[in-house]
């Protein structure tokens, strides 16, 4: 499956997308996730010949310099505080990073579809996963219209009830979650919990007494019994 993640702060999924389950689902090719920095696809004529000459001089300094003024927001008409992004470079990004047939474009919202687990099983189904990552007031309202227009589904979603500064944590949340889906990331199928006995199922591991202060924490005897169907019994009853 493949993630594209359109963002003004491309270094910010370094770390999370590099390690442990991702880290080795990218490896075995079983997720291909690319990220595109939204300031290549301004259409500055100025900037872009600044930033050819930047390029032949090979100033770092300069070229930090020509990253702020690669422009891809501007004030909003009504007025009011903030910044949001242009339409333009957002619909350039989406309709390059569109590769496959079966795709969706994802923005983030505070006001979108509350994300779960049922979601992820259905954004599975597609082959493309186009993550647009809003931030300052959002992205200009046209986006939608436009990609849309371009025959490609978009889809609203918040992953709580509360506002974030940018979309850049939702869409690892997103990457994750649905990455659990794909046969193979996570080893077993049986590692799936939540398709298995639901969510919030307790779990306990060695030692059988924990000994904290005074006070002794057993494991549940059901649980070192050995009766495998008990056991299930057990893990039904007490999810959360």
């Amino acid at each position: 499956m493949r993630f594209d993640i359109i963002t003004i702060f491309p270094q910010i999924f370094d770390s999370y997308l590099n390690e442990s389950i991702l880290k080795r689902a990218r490896a075995k090719k079983l997720i291909d996730i690319r990220i595109h920095n939204l300031r290549n696809f301004t259409s500055d004529k100025h900037n872009k010949i600044a930033l050819r000459s930047i390029r032949q001089a090979q100033d770092r300094h300069a070229q930090g310099n020509f990253e702020a003024r690669r422009k891809i927001d501007d004030r909003p008409f009504g007025g009011g505080p903030g910044m949001v992004l242009m339409a333009e470079p957002i619909i350039k990004a989406v309709k390059k990073a569109a590769k496959l047939k079966k795709a969706k474009m994802v923005l983030f919202s505070a006001s979108g579809k509350q994300f779960d687990n049922k979601t992820a099983g259905k954004l599975f189904k597609y082959d493309q996963l186009i993550f647009v990552c809003g931030r300052y007031e959002g992205i200009d309202e046209r986006v939608k219209k436009a990609i849309k227009d371009l025959g490609l589904g978009v889809e609203e979603i918040s992953i709580g009830p509360y506002v974030l500064t940018g979309g850049e944590l939702p869409a690892m949340v997103l990457i994750d979650a649905v990455s659990r889906q794909i046969p193979g990331v996570l080893g077993k199928n049986e590692s799936i919990e939540e398709k298995r006995l639901g969510i919030g199922v307790p779990a306990y591991t060695r030692p059988e007494v924990f000994a904290f202060g005074r006070k002794k924490y057993r494991v549940p005897n059901v649980l070192l019994s050995g009766n495998h169907k008990k056991i299930e019994e057990w893990r039904r009853k007490n999810k959360k």
